[in-house]
């Protein structure tokens, strides 16, 4: 499933950077804006509760598994903010600027978060490369 809502995330993220940077400098197209942050958001929880489930499955602990630790404490950020411009959205609080600098915060975190998940992936794969001596 992670394979799957992986790219479907990065997808869904670029499309709406796009769409929020769009707003930020024109001041249009705000309730296409709202909409991808809202897709992002409900990817983003699949994507957390799929690997938790993963997580419980490997190493017997829903979330913060050892190998896992400072993933997780990063997806908790991307979480956090991410949640925090939804209540922002259905509570009307702050501006649609200010929303939208939230879902930046999140965006940012997010990238943060990739970037360690791809890391440990590629580290991983070295790992498992058989060595090749040359003669």
């Amino acid at each position: 499933m992670q394979g799957i809502l992986a790219p479907v995330q990065f997808l869904v993220f670029a499309v709406s950077l796009a769409l929020v940077l769009r707003f930020l400098t024109t001041g249009e197209g705000e309730q296409a804006a709202d909409i991808s942050i809202l897709l992002k958001t409900a990817v983003l929880y699949a994507i957390m509760i799929t690997g938790s489930i993963w997580e419980k499955v490997v190493f017997d602990e829903w979330l913060f598994a050892e190998s896992f630790f400072w993933e997780d404490v990063f997806s908790m950020a991307v979480l956090a903010l991410h949640t925090a411009y939804v209540l922002m959205l259905w509570n009307g609080w702050g501006t649609a600027e200010t929303r939208m600098f939230v879902a930046l915060a999140a965006y940012a975190t997010y990238v943060v978060n990739a970037v360690q998940f791809l890391w440990k992936l590629r580290m991983a794969r070295l790992q498992s490369e058989p060595v090749v001596a040359l003669a």
